[in-house]
């Protein structure tokens, strides 16, 4: 669900979304009725779906067709970890930097209304915003998507994993009152997102070389994406200048 993600900007990451991944094991009719049941069941407004593989690009354009609203997800999808042979990032050679795209646009043209960027380098998450009609939201994408987007937990420092939190039972009696400090850390994140220094060259990772980088321009040049090139670029240079 997308609540446990804080995005910066507002606007569409108010949505609730919930993570529909497994439904694409089943057959699309399927698929589109347990998303109907998602939204109606669990008050969603949206879902979200990595995009990997072909079948899931129908699986995304059957639920859009359904009058669902779908959020793709590309680059490291942790629904898939044991197929990408853990969490990895992608997009940090040639083939892979490419597919990134490709499958954002697939997603794109399935009916998805944005498309989260998770685990890849700048340059890439760049060329892939400048490429889509689209959002991005990126999470460990560097600064050039469209918006920006965390897992509370993560923000705020917590050092207990969300999955494995418990409810707090009737009986139990708060010893602490966090809010001032959530309040103070979302500001400062929404603050600097806004202001462009996060996230920074510090906070963005993964890099693609010089020769797969020049190769990825190649290819988005051999694909007509001449403006995504030229925003790959321009990342690439200011995040070795930042």
């Amino acid at each position: 669900m997308l609540p446990l993600h804080i995005g910066a900007r507002g606007s569409f990451l108010d949505k609730f979304q919930w993570d529909v991944n497994g439904l694409v094991m089943l057959c699309y009719e399927q698929a589109v009725d347990t998303a109907v049941r998602v939204l109606k069941e669990g008050g969603m407004d949206a879902i979200k779906l990595e995009g990997r593989a072909p079948s899931r690009i129908t699986a995304a354009k059957a639920i859009v067709e359904a009058g669902i609203a779908v959020i793709g997800h590309v680059g490291l999808t942790p629904q898939a970890i044991s197929v990408l042979g853990g969490f990895r990032p992608q997009g940090r050679n040639v083939d892979s930097a490419v597919k990134v795209v490709e499958t954002a646009m697939a997603l794109q043209e399935a009916g998805c209304f944005s498309v989260v960027l998770e685990c890849v380098p700048a340059p890439v998450a760049a060329a892939t915003t400048s490429a889509l009609r689209i959002p991005t939201i990126g999470i460990g994408a560097g600064p050039f998507c469209s918006d920006q987007a965390l897992v509370y937990h993560d923000l705020l420092g917590m050092m207990q994993h969300p999955h494995h939190a418990k409810v707090t039972p009737k009986f139990c009696k708060q010893f602490g009152q966090v809010g001032d400090g959530v309040n103070k850390a979302l500001l400062e994140y929404k603050e600097e997102v806004t202001n462009g220094s996060f996230p920074g060259s510090a906070h963005s990772p993964y890099k693609i070389g010089a020769a797969d980088m020049d190769g990825f321009l190649n290819e988005l040049q051999k694909l007509g994406f001449k403006d995504a090139a030229s925003a790959a670029a321009a990342a690439a240079e200011k995040i070795q200048t930042s």
